[in-house]
């Protein structure tokens, strides 16, 4: 049984126990078109692309498996991004 890890973060309440994949993206506009990128594409592209926000992007589906439960924390620079991944990492350790 896995022990309950609770992450809270604009306004989401996150077990990150259930969390079957955890990563970092880029959320742009480009084309018409909204996505999410990596975020070395994104550097890669910043004079083609619109920086709309850095988000963290919580899955909660089974590897392999198409993503369809997941959360999407949204953070306005890459230091709040890369705080919160900082935070997350230490609890995950505890």
């Amino acid at each position: 049984m896995n022990k309950e890890i609770w992450f809270e973060s604009n306004g989401h309440k996150i077990d990150l126990s259930k969390v079957t994949r955890l990563y970092p993206a880029a959320l742009i506009h480009a084309a018409g078109e909204r996505a999410s990128v990596s975020l070395e594409w994104a550097e890669l592209k910043a004079d083609a692309i619109v920086l709309i926000a850095y988000v963290l992007i919580c899955d909660f589906d089974p590897v392999g498996e198409v993503p369809i439960n997941r959360v999407e924390l949204r953070y306005e620079t890459k230091d709040e991004l890369f705080s919160v991944m900082h935070e997350i990492s230490q609890m995950l350790r505890n």
